[in-house]
């Protein structure tokens, strides 16, 4: 076994033994990684109660060359997660991104991208007046890191450049809108105005001061809301669990 360090976010923790604990950690230069934290439940110890949810630490892990667990043999927490007190949205917002990184990420697949995007995120959700827009940019961040971003240029079903028309459908089974001319009464599909079209090309684009100048209309963020959502639950084949307490 070799032994690697990485910067990572403490997506769960789950007691093992009296004192040992299994956490999985979502890092900047592995990816996501399931550990073994021998004595992790210790008040005293090399992980110097270090191991919370949603907390950044920087880590020392044995990986194993088979499927087992790594041995993880020290964490130095960076800091944690603080939402604003007694928001409870905040909160929620963050166990979403932890619920979102669990489900939707392979074991080993480096994403530094996606992982700068959830501590963006996370620092975001310190302030409850960010929150709703941080949280579809950290969305679509992934969907586009993961490769599963709908597209927001070309019509998903005649390939045209989407320019002119006013609305539009979204096909989700077809990863992308549609165009006026494209759109049947067969297909399952969400209407949004070309303003939405618009915002998530920025939300979901690689310039990180564009999106931070948007200011959606009540109209743009109903409609981005939904894209994202039925995104989101068509690759996780499910509703994410935390959405019922964001709505």
């Amino acid at each position: 076994m070799s032994s690697e360090k990485a910067e990572g976010l403490i997506l769960r923790v789950t007691d093992f033994s009296e004192t040992s604990r299994i956490v999985v950690v979502f890092t900047r230069e592995f990816g996501k990684l399931s550990a073994l934290a021998k004595g992790g439940r210790r008040l005293k110890g090399p992980f110097e109660s270090a191991l919370d949810l949603l907390a950044t630490c920087q880590i020392v892990f044995l990986r194993k060359s088979t499927s087992g667990l790594d041995l993880l043999t020290e964490a130095k927490l960076v800091h944690r997660f603080h939402p604003q007190e007694r928001d409870l949205t905040c909160l929620y917002a963050g166990y979403y991104v932890a619920e979102l990184l669990l489900g939707l990420t392979e074991d080993y697949d480096p994403h530094p991208g996606l992982y700068s995007a959830a501590q963006d995120a996370l620092q975001s959700f310190t302030s409850s007046q960010t929150t709703s827009t941080a949280q579809l940019r950290f969305e679509l961040v992934l969907l586009r890191e993961i490769g599963q971003l709908p597209d927001f240029e070309t019509c998903a079903a005649c390939g045209a450049q989407l320019t002119d028309a006013k609305s539009f459908g979204f096909w989700v089974s077809q990863g992308g809108l549609i165009c006026p001319e494209c759109q049947h009464e067969e297909y399952s599909q969400i209407s949004i105005h070309a303003g939405t079209a618009a915002a998530l090309r920025l939300l979901s684009g690689e310039n990180e001061q564009a999106w931070r100048r948007l200011n959606l209309s009540p109209q743009q963020f109903k409609e981005s809301r939904q894209i994202a959502t039925t995104a989101i639950s068509h690759v996780l084949g499910r509703r994410p669990k935390m959405l019922k307490y964001l709505s």
